[in-house]
């Protein structure tokens, strides 16, 4: 012990001035300039540990020498190991042979030849690098050579070739990758796909790092017999309680696959917008509120609705539809007041309608105005107000803007020992609209678009009780409400009164007259409701079930009396496994099931299978398409923890299309993922003049996932036009 100690000073005085060194070992001696180790080296160097069989340090040339079994511990996160290292401590130059170096964090190892270190830069000759079990690695990266910084933990790999099961399946000249989180300027990793109609499909993303709080991502993709476009997202942080992207894409079409396709539009483009601001005020206005601001805005615009479809090359996720709705929210809230301001955008993507476009009818903004719940008399009275402003405008037609007020008071108590809930509701509803154009090109006279009011004061009594009785396994609530609600007063004038016969019914003779006409009658009815719960010990729900009918009996106009559609609505957890949801509307008029939505769901660890089926008689309010049949399943597999198989499927059974079909499965591991499924997806395309149409589009998927490097979707598809409409 007093050798090694020995040892120890001299050597920690011989080093002073180059770098601070604590040096151990079983067996010391010392031949001239050179100390020599033996026997469980261990070396402390800075912030690296070493060990090894044997050691040699040369105090002229400051070289440290280290054989056998070498391992080096550098900080917290890598583990580098070879059989020969020698370092130079004053040019602070490192060589080892051969070389293996491991990330704890993201658990990436990479061996080669030999590696020299200068400083924070490590050239490496020819190597591998993988995630995998080093015995029997799934996948592995060979390379002629790399460099690492040890500052950025950024590798770059050259001539680089994949090998998946020890099979080569991709080159590379060059392939980048990081050892940490920190986000950097550089590529992503592609998507590859081949498609019958459109040709190969590639697409090469580009991220770029603005700074701390910015960066962006272009998205270039080129589909060799289609054509070839660029999206682009702006993402930033401009506070600690805001954040928000910027997208902008365009894509044009060749003239070949314009015209054999009868396109509607030879470009595409558009762009989105996505903000959200959890204190707008504090942050923009310096005002120091109490209560709680925010502004959120999701905004889009497309010239049709291939800007979606082109995003990307999997569309199977694309929602689309006929009109594209876009929306700003700003509000404020405290204590007991809320205000708000929301603006909403409506655009058609409907190429009919494109010519009506200017015509469709926005609201620009909607004020809101919310007085919280008050009660009085001992909790027995309460109220709140409702106010909204809506200013509609367009380009082109009549505009308007429009008060509405509403102001329910209740009045209520417990009878019985609380086992009876009895309420008085009065709900005084008024309106103002004021019209700033005249309408031109409309069937009936302009001289129904005058200013004019509505009012109304509607009464209601509703009694209701709830019952709950403990088991020794569960427990039973149950409960009743009763509710009619009578027709008081009723005062219109201008628009109103002008379109009251025209716009109350279900299929009105002028639909145009009616498009600021959204009131809803209020007629004399009761309505009776069933519900009832069973929990168990633990609280969770095993059964919950509601019967609603309502029952219309206006003594008014005597129309439409009788029994409103009756509602079934049933929750049931059969076991811990299976569950069941059924929701019905049966119609006595018709004396027929208007809507049934039935699932049933089972999961496990191993199985997840679900099964749901909707109907809809729509009746005389939907002449051309009455009926709806549609069924959805899926049902996934995990045979182990490492494969799992899955399939859904869509069908529609009144049209007899198949919506979407998928087969496939997924092999995952910790260091990878593979996986195969084939899919079919029916989407919206839009043809030139003005016919709607659908295309059927067939997916093969290889799914490959290098982790943690990632990995990419390679995608085959062909495509068939279904219908026209």
């Amino acid at each position: 012990m007093f050798k090694l100690l020995s040892l120890f000073l001299l050597l920690h005085t011989l080093l002073f001035g180059v770098d601070n060194i604590e040096f151990y070992a079983n067996n010391l001696t010392s031949q001239g300039s050179k100390v020599i180790a033996d026997e469980e080296v261990f070396v402390i160097y800075k912030d690296s540990y070493l060990s090894a069989d044997r050691a040699i340090y040369d105090k002229n040339s400051s070289v440290l020498e280290l054989f056998g079994n070498v391992v080096i511990l550098q900080g917290s996160s890598y583990q580098i190991m070879g059989e020969y290292v020698k370092l130079n401590l004053k040019e602070k130059k490192r060589e080892i042979s051969p070389f293996y170096m491991y990330s704890k964090q993201q658990q990436v190892w990479l061996s080669s030849s030999k590696t020299v270190v200068c400083k924070n830069d490590f050239n490496v000759e020819s190597g591998l690098v993988s995630g995998c079990d080093p015995d029997n690695p799934m996948w592995e990266i060979y390379f002629s050579s790399a460099d690492y910084n040890d500052e950025t933990q950024w590798v770059n790999l050259y001539n680089a070739r994949f090998h998946i099961g020890g099979v080569p399946v991709f080159y590379t000249p060059y392939f980048g990758y990081s050892l940490d989180t920190t986000r950097r300027t550089g590529l992503l990793i592609p998507t590859v796909g081949l498609s019958s109609p459109e040709g190969f499909y590639y697409e090469q993303p580009v991220y770029i790092v603005v700074g701390p709080s910015v960066d962006i991502e272009l998205k270039p993709q080129v589909r060799t017999l289609r054509g070839q476009g660029i999206y682009g997202t702006v993402r930033f942080v401009d506070s600690a309680n805001s954040s928000g992207s910027v997208t902008l894409g365009y894509f044009g079409e060749k003239e070949s696959y314009y015209e054999k396709n009868l396109l509607q539009n030879r470009s595409h483009y558009g762009f989105d917008v996505n903000y959200e601001n959890t204190k707008v005020f504090n942050n923009w206005l310096g005002w120091d509120l109490e209560g709680q601001s925010g502004l959120y805005v999701d905004a889009h615009w497309m010239n049709d609705v291939d800007y979606i479809n082109l995003a990307s090359s999997d569309t199977i996720n694309n929602v689309t539809s006929n009109q594209v709705f876009s929306r700003a929210n700003l509000f404020y809230n405290e204590e007991d007041n809320y205000y708000g301001s929301y603006f909403k955008y409506y655009l058609d993507l409907n190429p009919q309608n494109i010519d009506k476009r200017d015509s469709t009818l926005q609201k620009l903004p909607t004020l809101q105005y919310h007085h919280y719940l008050d009660a009085f008399i001992d909790q027995h009275l309460y109220y709140t107000v409702n106010m909204n402003a809506n200013n509609y405008t367009r380009v082109e037609g009549n505009k308007g803007s429009e008060l509405e007020v509403n102001v329910p008071v209740t009045l209520q108590t417990a009878l019985f020992d609380e086992y009876v809930n009895v309420a008085y509701k009065a709900k005084l509803h008024g309106r103002l609209i004021d019209f700033r154009d005249q309408p031109d090109g409309n069937v009936s006279s302009d001289e129904i678009y005058e200013s004019g009011y509505y009012g109304n004061l509607s009464h209601s009594l509703e009694g209701s009780t709830s019952l709950t009785k403990g088991y020794t396994e569960y427990s039973h609530t149950m409960g009743f409400t009763a509710n009619y609600t009578f027709f008081g007063t009723d005062e219109k004038s201008g628009y109103y009164e002008n379109v009251d016969a025209n716009c109350s019914t279900d299929n009105p003779l002028y639909p145009l007259d009616c498009e600021f006409y959204t009131l809803s009658k209020v007629k004399d009815n009761v309505h009776l409701e069933f519900t009832q719960y069973i929990l168990d010990t633990s609280g969770k729900e095993k059964i919950y079930h509601r019967l609603s009918q309502p029952i219309n009996v206006d003594t008014v106009t005597g129309e439409d009396t009788g029994l409103g559609e009756f509602e079934n609505e049933l929750r049931w957890s059969i076991t811990d496994r299976i569950s069941f949801y059924d929701n019905t509307f049966y119609s006595f008029q018709r004396s027929e099931v208007a809507k049934t939505l039935n699932t049933i769901r089972y999961n496990d660890r191993a199985f997840n299978f679900g099964f749901s089926f909707l109907y809809e008689n729509k009746g005389y309010r939907d002449q051309v398409h009455p009926l709806t049949r549609y069924l959805n399943t899926d049902l996934s597999y995990r045979y182990d923890k490492h494969y799992k198989y899955f399939t859904k499927y869509a069908y529609d059974l009144e049209t007899r299309v198949k919506k979407y079909a998928e087969v496939g499965f997924l092999y995952s591991k910790r260091c990878w993922d593979f996986g195969l499924r084939y899919v079919e997806n029916n989407r919206p395309v839009l043809l030139r003049g003005g016919i709607t149409s659908s295309v059927y589009d067939k997916y093969i998927y290889i799914t490959v996932i290098m982790k943690p490097l990632g990995g990419s979707d390679l995608a085959y598809r062909t495509t068939d036009t279904l219908s026209s409409q």
